[in-house]
């Protein structure tokens, strides 16, 4: 018990150093959880030379994967319905593109380019895929445009990008059994009960010391993510499904939400982002470096190439679209989850890992960087806004 206790006191050390260097850079804390794992991994691993950090201990695995269930819960509770129901056609539109061209257009590098097989080509092309509400959000608090018309139809069209990458993560990879039909009987029972449920606890529970409600959420989570890897399915399928479920539930009580995501944030995701990190090989990266130019190419190109003119029919203003398109280029925490899935599953080798993680990392600064730098539409920023990001806010997100 002790050598757990001295383990994870070290990881939340290297969660500690990463959050506060996050604050400075104002950047997402994810992204720097992952930097300082990929840091710590090949110190230890190269001068070391056994496993210190023991990352594939079952404990600190189950809270990794507590973290990304309970992270992708909060991705999909922090959708909102009112705005999604308003710019229904923009966000399907440009979610749905913004999805589908770097999955096609990486599949295929991966698997003609770079002679990847035609599973760890499809991992890729999924891995690739998303857009990360992590970085994207907090880009939006800084600038104030989360308070605009603007900034959250960037946000919900985020939500259906990830949305694609998650149900293909699932369709393509899982088995299809009677344990499928059951997964999805259950689930679907599950999300219809589901709010009616929550409601009723919340109205007699809620606001107690007990939490009853927290627990009631958790217990769905990991009840459903049991069953989906009982399955042969991934357990973030209906963690994303139930945080979208709730939604309107979570948008009339964000206390709730911003304390979910402080239990979140502040224990559990770091040891998923840092894992994240841990497994990546710098040596098998450095050594192909064209392949990691390859793949980033590949999925910022057919993002921007895809969206700009999908943009054009809601947003006339050349800057507006540029900026548009370029925030919907940045992947993190849905393209790791599916690298992890493959990783784990045998799907790609470490060195195909190494090279998919180190490029959502890549994606998810220069797309960023150049948004910010050369197409701001800063006619649509509020004159009057906060720009100090709130530790709760955003932090890991999507």
């Amino acid at each position: 018990m002790a050598d757990i206790f001295t383990t994870a006191c070290f990881w939340l050390a290297l969660a500690l150093f990463a959050a506060v260097l996050a604050y400075h850079l104002k950047t997402s804390i994810a992204l720097v959880e992952i930097c300082a794992g990929v840091l710590a991994g090949f110190f230890f691993e190269r001068y070391i030379g056994f496993d210190f950090l023991k990352t594939n201990d079952e404990w600190l695995k189950f809270l990794a994967s507590a973290g990304a269930v309970m992270l992708t819960f909060l991705a999909g509770a922090e959708l909102e319905p009112a705005v999604l129901r308003s710019k229904m056609k923009e966000v399907i539109t440009v979610g749905t593109i913004s999805f589908f061209m770097p999955f096609a257009g990486c599949a295929a590098i991966a698997y003609f380019v770079l002679g990847w097989s035609s599973q760890s080509s499809l991992l890729a092309g999924v891995a690739l895929s998303c857009t990360s509400v992590a970085v994207v959000y907090a880009v939006m608090l800084e600038t104030g445009l989360n308070k605009t018309e603007f900034g959250k139809g960037i946000l919900a069209s985020c939500f259906v990008t990830d949305l694609g990458t998650v149900l293909a993560l699932s369709l393509i990879f899982s088995p299809f059994t009677y344990k499928t039909l059951i997964f999805a009987g259950v689930s679907v029972l599950s999300l219809l009960l589901l709010p009616y449920i929550t409601y009723g606890l919340t109205k007699v529970y809620a606001y107690r010391t007990a939490a009853v409600r927290t627990k009631w959420v958790i217990l769905v989570l990991f009840g459903l993510g049991a069953l989906a890897l009982w399955s042969g399915s991934e357990a973030v399928l209906p963690a994303y499904l139930v945080g979208m479920a709730l939604a309107g539930a979570a948008a009339r009580d964000g206390f709730w939400i911003r304390r979910l995501r402080t239990l979140t944030i502040g224990f559990l995701t770091p040891f998923y982002f840092i894992r994240v990190g841990t497994l990546v090989s710098l040596p098998a990266v450095a050594a192909a470096p064209l392949v990691f130019i390859l793949l980033l190419a590949g999925k910022i190109l057919t993002k921007v190439f895809g969206l700009y003119p999908a943009i054009a029919p809601f947003r006339k203003d050349k800057r507006e679209r540029w900026y548009y398109t370029m925030m919907m280029s940045p992947g993190l925490t849905f393209g790791t989850i599916a690298a992890v899935y493959g990783h784990t599953h045998g799907i790609v080798s470490r060195g195909q890992y190494s090279f998919l993680v180190s490029v959502i990392i890549a994606s998810a600064v220069v797309p960023t960087l150049i948004a910010n730098a050369v197409f701001l539409p800063k006619h649509l920023i509020p004159k009057e806004k906060d720009v100090h990001l709130d530790a709760d806010n955003g932090e890991g997100l999507g």
